[in-house]
């Protein structure tokens, strides 16, 4: 369980945002450094690491299995491979936290180690879906056994002998594909996996750096078992999710001018970028560079008047967790934003369509949701109280409503901020916005 400490964000209305700033490092990118640099062989050195909660979760289920790592010292860690077959059995559970990250693509690297072990995490993420990994992985010769309805804890039983599966995917998830392609780095033969609509490919653009060569065709992504990994170094870029927070807050406030510093600009990943353009936003991407076969950029975003738009579906994949925050910039838009082809959003942190429509409506915005989207009509938000359901994004998107709000607003729950976004509330007050804790 996670300590529910009932912290509080009190943000006053009004402000904006200037100056420079660099938000904390990539997750997804941060998990998977250390994962790679752990089954590698040699030393691998890792800057700008993201020290939230989720990704210590994965450092610290490395360090019960025997690997050493030092660190992270200000976005710094060693890490030091113990090679494909070098893991050793933990001697208690692997607790993954509010981490689905860690513990889907977790059940695809340990499926084909020699020992068991038992994943489990929190309230929130013993709640959610992972039949999506365990199902695939079992199709591959896995044994792994969830909760009778295909929740956590996951029992991984060693000794599995892997073979390579041809997967198409149900759905665009960039944790389900990541999960089958670290399997299939212990199975016989080829592991290849098509996907429905781009997804993010930080997996598959990492493995390259570890030297493990990843095919693509089209959809279809492609690796062959029994290979190798070589240490490497990795520079993590800002993480755009966290990016997201600023980008529409600065949009939204009237006066405001901010840049943002080393954002990795992955091509899977600017659907936020895409869609607040779409809505007028004024956002310069300046001094691209590829740093650890990740494009980043600096972003300035200056405030513009947003107008309504209907989210085109192409976009809702490379978007995905920045809805949250998506939807404050609708209800800042003139006239009507209509989001469909999201249903994912149904079952992340929290059901995060409802719970913004919830909150929404208490700030006297017309937000109806429907099964797969939302329909937003862009008008004044008031204050209030809103509960976050201890949903990190939600917390954050809500404090940003704050900079057009006509009162203050209240935001409960907000302990989860921490597993993406630690430092938010002082990095975000720096920037401009009127936010006080409170627990």
């Amino acid at each position: 369980m996670s300590k529910m400490s009932g912290l509080k964000f009190k943000v006053q209305p009004g402000g904006k945002l200037q100056g420079t700033i660099r938000v904390p490092g990539d997750k997804s990118i941060s998990h998977r450094s250390i994962m790679l640099g752990a089954l590698a062989e040699g030393v691998t050195e890792i800057s700008g690491f993201l020290q939230g909660e989720d990704s210590l979760a994965t450092l610290n289920a490395f360090r019960q299995m025997g690997v050493e790592i030092e660190g992270p010292t200000d976005g710094g860690v060693t890490i030091h491979g113990v090679g494909m077959d070098g893991l050793t059995e933990p001697d208690a559970p692997l607790d993954l936290g509010n981490s689905g990250t860690s513990m889907r693509l977790l059940s695809g690297l340990l499926a084909g180690q020699k020992f068991n072990v038992t994943l489990t995490g929190d309230e929130s993420l013993s709640g959610r879906p992972m039949g999506r990994v365990t199902n695939p992985l079992g199709e591959m010769g896995a044994e792994i056994k969830s909760d009778p309805d295909g929740t956590s804890p996951l029992r991984i039983s060693g000794g599995a002998k892997l073979t390579g599966i041809d997967y198409e995917m149900p759905m665009a998830s960039a944790q389900v594909k990541s999960s089958v392609l670290l399997a299939g780095l212990y199975a016989n033969g080829d592991t290849c996996v098509t996907e429905p609509a781009p997804t993010r490919d930080h997996t598959e653009r990492m493995l390259n750096g570890f030297g493990v060569e990843v095919r693509r065709d089209g959809s279809r992504v492609c690796l062959t078992g029994g290979g190798s990994l070589k240490a490497t170094r990795v520079d993590v870029p800002a993480d755009i999710s966290s990016a997201a927070f600023f980008l529409v807050g600065a949009s939204i406030s009237e006066g405001s001018d901010l840049t943002l510093q080393h954002v990795g600009m992955n091509p899977t990943r600017i659907g936020i970028i895409n869609i607040l353009r779409e809505m007028g936003a004024d956002i310069e991407v300046l001094n691209e560079r590829v740093s650890g076969g990740e494009p980043v950029a600096d972003l300035r975003v200056k405030s513009a008047p947003l107008h309504g738009i209907e989210i085109p579906v192409d976009q809702v994949p490379l978007a995905i967790d920045e809805f949250p925050v998506l939807f404050i910039a609708a209800a800042c838009a003139d006239g009507e934003t209509t989001l469909t082809g999201a249903e994912e959003l149904r079952v992340k942190e929290s059901d995060r369509i409802q719970v913004m429509a919830d909150g929404l409506t208490t700030l006297g915005v017309d937000a109806k949701p429907t099964p797969d989207g939302i329909v937003i009509q862009g008008g004044v938000i008031g204050g209030g109280a809103v509960y976050s359901h201890h949903d990190h994004r939600i917390s954050m998107s809500f404090a940003m409503a704050g900079l057009r709000a006509t009162a203050l607003i209240e935001i409960e729950g907000c302990d989860n901020v921490n597993t993406s976004f630690p430092g938010f509330a002082s990095l975000a007050a720096r920037a401009g916005l009127n936010i006080g804790e409170e627990s």
